[in-house]
């Protein structure tokens, strides 16, 4: 089972990072683009860049590999059991919680968050070069309950007690920006842009207005929440914020649009705007 962790254990501000970075089993992580990195980072922080490593098939053998290369990564960063892993980025926005989301499916429980990335780190001092460390022999036990395949998915499409989150932009959802082969959505899929996740400052929104804007979605915390987007990038951002939000069975889909929408064999829903009628306010055309 994923493991329960509160809010307070998810996300960390530059005051606890200031008073932690001495820890021995801290590890910070740096996750924005390369040339962002090395323009200025955290001291002693280490790279990662999670963007070029998409994975759009979720068949077991795909799968299989994907655990590979995930268990190559966190070794090369040097990761160890008792490590406490920092992933930041330029806000909390979906690079570091991609990273994040994808070692607690590793089951290292041991994440956070800077929440707000740099711009909220109180302007720290930033340096152009890196610290050498040691690699680690990283071997993962994967969380299966933090992650959706196709197969999965498509055997619990509008069954009870599993909703599905799409997370994608206005555009995407409602087939106007195609990314794919086929334009639409996941049958039965609430939406809502991922980006409202956030503050004006680029932190997460406050756990209780995350929590009462899902639930006037219609997300029930007793269901099994499913997001998804593209790549499995942008509904990494949403499953953080919904377990910020007290939501305690949320399961990413890895393959994401990315996967389902270039199939020919999997059902699609085309949702179409609510646009305004000649009625006048409150008057509405499906």
């Amino acid at each position: 089972m994923a493991s329960d962790k509160a809010t307070a254990n998810i996300l960390v501000d530059a005051r606890w990072l200031a008073e932690h970075r001495g820890d021995p089993g801290l590890i910070l992580v740096d996750t924005r683009a390369p040339a962002d990195y090395w323009a200025g980072h955290l001291e002693g922080a280490r790279h990662f860049d999670p963007f070029p490593f998409h994975h759009s098939d979720t068949a077991d053998a795909p799968l299989r590999d994907f655990r590979g290369q995930l268990e190559w990564i966190f070794s090369a960063l040097g990761v160890t059991a008792g490590a406490t892993v920092v992933f930041y980025e330029n806000d909390s926005g979906m690079r570091a919680t991609r990273a994040a989301w994808l070692l607690d499916y590793m089951g290292h429980a041991q994440w956070r968050i800077l929440d707000g990335g740099l711009k909220c780190a109180g302007a720290p001092n930033l340096v152009t070069t890196s610290i050498p460390y040691a690699q680690s022999n990283f071997k993962g036990t994967a969380c299966e309950d933090l992650i959706v395949s196709r197969g999965y998915l498509v055997a619990r499409l509008g069954q009870p007690g599993v909703q599905i989150f799409d997370v994608r932009s206005d555009e995407e959802y409602f087939g106007e920006r195609v990314r794919a082969k086929h334009a639409g959505a996941i049958p039965g899929s609430i939406h809502r842009d991922w980006t409202h996740n956030l503050a004006a400052d680029g932190r997460f929104k406050p756990p209780a207005q995350l929590r009462e804007e899902f639930e006037r979605l219609g997300l029930d915390s007793q269901n099994e929440i499913i997001p998804y987007c593209q790549g499995g990038y942008r509904s990494a951002n949403a499953y953080v914020a919904l377990r910020i939000a007290g939501y305690p069975r949320v399961r990413n889909y890895l393959g994401s649009w990315g996967e389902w929408g270039n199939r020919d064999d999997l059902p699609i829903e085309h949702p179409r705007r609510k646009v305004q009628s000649k009625g006048g306010p409150g008057s509405w055309n499906a």
